[in-house]
Formats: structure tokens, sequence, C-alpha cells
């Protein structure tokens, strides 16, 4: 019999990660200020994800995969540009991304992962 999932920041709808087995499954992670560009907005998206990643006691070398939703494609080079300045030479993951309607129209971006412990 496995062990229960450990869950962190646990709210009404959603947690913000959970942890099984060895995995660790992220919620999206958005920017609350909308007041940002896509850049920005990135930036602390993927801060996010480093401090969330930190806590289950693993890192940005370790995503197995991530999923990027974008609120325009017109962002995506922007976008890219640092994402690439953050993941790891030689470990980045598979990726796929997508133009979608955010939840919230001040959200430019939202990106999910999955990483090993």
């Amino acid at each position: 019999m496995s062990a229960s999932p450990q869950r962190f920041d646990v709210g009404a709808r959603l947690s913000e990660m959970a942890v099984h087995n060895g995995t660790a499954y992220l919620a999206g992670q958005v920017c609350a200020d909308g007041t940002v560009g896509i850049t920005e907005q990135t930036k602390k998206v993927l801060a996010m994800i480093d401090a969330l990643l930190a806590r289950a006691g693993s890192d940005k070398s370790k995503i197995l995969m991530a999923q990027i939703f974008i609120a325009d494609m017109a962002d995506f080079p922007a976008m890219n540009a640092v994402w690439d300045g953050w993941v790891v030479p030689g470990q980045t993951p598979p990726r796929a991304t997508v133009q979608a309607a955010l939840a919230k129209p001040e959200w430019k971006v939202e990106i999910v992962v999955t990483a090993a412990v």
C-alpha cells in the first residue's frame, strides 16, 4: 500500500502542489501582478515554480514535463527568452506550449510542471 499524497498550500478548490511516490505535481502557476508584461510574468511564475519544487526537495533540473499556456502567441518569443535563460542546459524537459484563454484577462502565462523528487 502506498503512502497518501502530501499536499501543499491546500485551498477549497485546489492545492498548489501534491507529492506522491517521488513525483511532484504542481498546479498551474500564474503571476497575480497583471500590470507587468509577459517577460516579468514569466520570470515571476518560474520563481514560484522554483520555490514550490524546493519545498518538495526537488529543483528545475528534475522537471519531467512542462505545459505552458499563453494568452497571446505574439508573446511566445519573449516567454521563450525567459524560459531559455531559466532551464538547466542538458536537462530541458519535454514541453508543450499552447495559446489559451486564461481564467483572468490580466494573466499572460500559466505554467504547469511535473517533477521528480
